[in-house]
């Protein structure tokens, strides 16, 4: 999908039901040309299944040395014995267009090499100007080692991908590996942030990696203390007075809700759904506690997705994601009625998209 002349980096949504050798996800790579030495368009790929056969998504691409000149496709696929075909839909979006310059569009048909988790693409696109030929190659994150691992056990975690870095944190500013492998101890199960350095873009995706543990880790016993001799007792001083043990000891501080909308930024959900991603647990009990300590208190929760898909789907599926925050409040014990909710739809992005960031969620306080 580059232009003639000035090229872009291609972005392709794939996400869907899980099957044997799914294509759903995201892949990140690059597509070059051997009639044009030295030019590179990377991209960004997602795709997902729908619900009947087929595969649909979103291709975006950049023009390397053209900074600013971008196009995002509506790309549809089918599944081939190696592969899949893949189809331009219409442009979506393009970005420093002018009168000399063009996308092409066509067919691209992929090669899927799962060892690799690498698609290699060759496209055929229809013969308009310069357009003739392309290649792809683009890399998924996916992980290749057990998804549960022994607690407190040294385990190497192993994933899919090229020039692969990992963040503890989905802002990442915690860079804690880089490579294709983790040697670690978890104790409890923990979320890594992963991103590819290969043709990075500005549409650049972050994949959250999921690693369950099992077992408890064992602490050891503390050698018992020797024995220290009594100090006689001193008269002269009255004795301190006991800790009131019956007081129970006050929760964390919870999140500071006031009228401006509160970003709550480890409660995500999965792509495409209004399933809460684990980590959003603590930040949510917290909120309960909050809400519990002022029982006067009333909460509007917006819900928000990211630019991917169809825009009324995006709307509906913010909403799910605001009622799905009600109702884990409302199985803490706060009351339904204290608890309202809206969606925004894509309409409100605070990161440019596709960006799991953007699949949140927003409190604010009720007057």
């Amino acid at each position: 999908m580059k232009p003639s002349i000035w090229f872009g980096v291609a972005t392709l949504l794939l996400a869907g039901p899980v099957k044997a050798q799914s294509l759903a996800g995201i892949w990140q790579g690059v597509e070059t040309d051997k009639d044009q030495p030295g030019a590179s368009w990377p991209s960004v790929m997602r795709v997902q299944e729908g619900k009947s056969t087929g595969l649909f998504g979103v291709l975006y691409q950049e023009a390397t040395g053209q900074p600013g000149v971008t196009a995002t496709f509506q790309v549809q696929a089918a599944r081939t014995s190696g592969g899949m075909r893949l189809e331009h839909v219409r442009k979506l979006n393009e970005t420093g267009a002018n009168p000399f310059n063009y996308w092409c569009e066509g067919i691209i048909l992929f090669t899927y090499d799962p060892a690799l988790e690498k698609l290699t693409g060759r496209a055929d696109y229809d013969p308009i100007g310069r357009c003739d030929k392309g290649t792809y190659t683009l890399y998924r994150v996916k992980l290749k080692s057990a998804a549960t691992v022994r607690a407190g056990a040294t385990t190497t975690i192993r994933v899919s991908g090229r020039d692969v870095r990992w963040y503890a944190d989905a802002d990442l500013k915690q860079l804690v590996n880089s490579g294709n492998e983790y040697r670690t101890k978890l104790n409890k199960a923990t979320t890594f942030y992963l991103t590819q350095g290969y043709y990075p873009t500005r549409e650049g995706a972050v994949i959250p990696i999921t690693v369950k543990v099992s077992g408890t880790v064992e602490k050891p016993t503390p050698p018992p203390a020797p024995p220290v001799a009594a100090a006689p007792a001193d008269t002269s001083r009255p004795a301190p007075a006991l800790a009131d043990t019956t007081r129970p000891m006050r929760p964390a501080p919870a999140p500071t809700l006031s009228a401006n909308p509160v970003v709550l930024p480890t409660v995500l959900f999965k792509q495409g759904t209004p399933e809460l991603l684990p980590d959003a647990t603590p930040a949510l009990a917290q909120l309960a506690e909050e809400l519990r300590a002022r029982p006067t208190l009333r909460l509007q929760v917006t819900g928000h997705t990211d630019r991917i898909g169809e825009s009324k789907k995006n709307q509906a599926l913010s909403e799910q994601r605001a009622e799905a925050v009600k109702a884990y409040l409302v199985k803490a014990g706060i009351a339904a009625e204290r608890i309202s909710t809206i969606g925004y739809g894509d309409s409100k992005p605070l990161y440019p998209s596709p960006d799991i960031r953007n699949r949140r969620v927003e409190v604010s306080e009720v007057k």
